[in-house]
């Protein structure tokens, strides 16, 4: 199994990056969303996803996942006011 974070290959297209997103379907297709690196030009290239299958692993894992930490980075959950507020 593929895991976020990894440097995969698409073994049909040759395409190269981080696997950033893996999305599973109710039939059973798993698909992985890989990211390429930054070009030459500094501009972020568009991701691409590709059945799980078609996907190699070539390198170790080069991203931490932020799983655990407080705080992300990412947006905040919703709170009703009543939870939140100073109820003094």
């Amino acid at each position: 199994m593929i895991q976020l974070g990894q440097e995969v290959k698409d073994i049909v297209s040759g395409f190269i990056g981080i696997a950033v997103g893996r999305h599973e379907y109710l039939q059973g297709c798993t698909r992985i969303t890989v990211q390429p690196p930054v070009g030459k030009d500094k501009k972020l290239p568009e991701s691409a996803t590709f059945d799980e299958p078609q996907i190699e692993v070539i390198g170790k894992k080069k991203i931490v996942l932020a799983h655990g930490r407080k705080d992300t980075g990412g947006p905040m959950p919703y709170l009703p006011k009543s939870r939140y507020e100073d109820k003094r």
